[in-house]
């Protein structure tokens, strides 16, 4: 129902109301709109690029960490520090990589006292301060399904190839690898799917250039007061990442 009302409100037009916005028999305007404007094309193209960098740096992460917390004696302990930051809240943690990143900060005072900067780095509100909020808050999302597939990996098989010659990374690339793909495809997309629409963290993180759809839809509905092109944005973002969750529930 709540799917159904956005549906609706996206074929209205703005209007000095309450609410505000009016049907009329201009249905197509807001789709036509969204797709001519550079503004919305961009914003669903940085968003992509985002979350597509995002999930390749939490994989790049998160798989060794995934092996190592599979392979280790105390696998339990090890995952309990990987969800222990979803015992806060989000926005708090977030907040805290304000704390953390500025220039009066804490990264910044111990690089001064170490004496490798003499004026303090400008983290906050870039690219990097952006990709790292979001690699911190999605990195469980990738840790999970990699650990379930890695830890069902028989180690008897790693070390029969090894027996029989094969080297380190031919024991990864022959064994691991594909045993954990289902993992990675998994993982790829429980993070890639929430960071496209992510606000939080490119609003209290990233700089300016960092305007993704997310933000796009805040602004839409909260500043310009404009329900149906909201409405418009966000069902679009629906339809974009439609093929991804299906593949997600599909999966076994």
């Amino acid at each position: 129902m709540p799917l159904a009302i956005v549906v609706a409100i996206s074929f209205a037009q703005a209007a000095e109301t309450i609410p505000p916005y009016a049907f009329t028999w201009d249905w197509s305007a807001n789709y036509l709109l969204l797709a001519q404007d550079p503004l919305y094309l961009e914003a669903f193209g940085q968003s992509l690029l985002i979350s597509a960098n995002t999930a390749l740096i939490c994989l790049a992460i998160g798989y060794p960490m995934a092996l190592a917390i599979a392979r280790s004696r105390r696998p339990n302990l090890l995952l309990l520090l990987v969800i222990l930051p979803f015992w806060t809240g989000f926005l708090l943690r977030i907040t805290a990589w304000i704390g953390l990143l500025r220039d009066q900060g804490w990264i910044n005072a111990c690089l001064e006292w170490l004496g490798l900067i003499e004026a303090p780095l400008h983290l906050l509100y870039t690219q990097g301060a952006m990709y790292a909020g979001l690699v911190y808050a999605y990195m469980p999302f990738m840790v999970l399904p990699l650990y379930a597939r890695l830890s069902r990996l028989d180690p008897n098989l790693a070390e029969a190839a090894a027996d029989l010659g094969a080297s380190p990374w031919a024991v990864f690339r022959r064994v691991i690898w594909p045993h954990s793909r289902p993992g990675v495809v998994a993982g790829m997309l429980l993070v890639f799917i929430p960071t496209t629409g992510e606000y939080v963290i490119p609003e209290l993180l990233g700089g300016p250039g960092a305007e993704t759809i997310g933000r796009v839809l805040w602004t839409e509905f909260f500043d310009n007061h404009d329900w149906p092109m909201a409405a418009t944005v966000a069902l679009a973002l629906i339809l974009l990442l439609l093929p991804a969750t299906a593949y997600v529930w599909r999966r076994p």
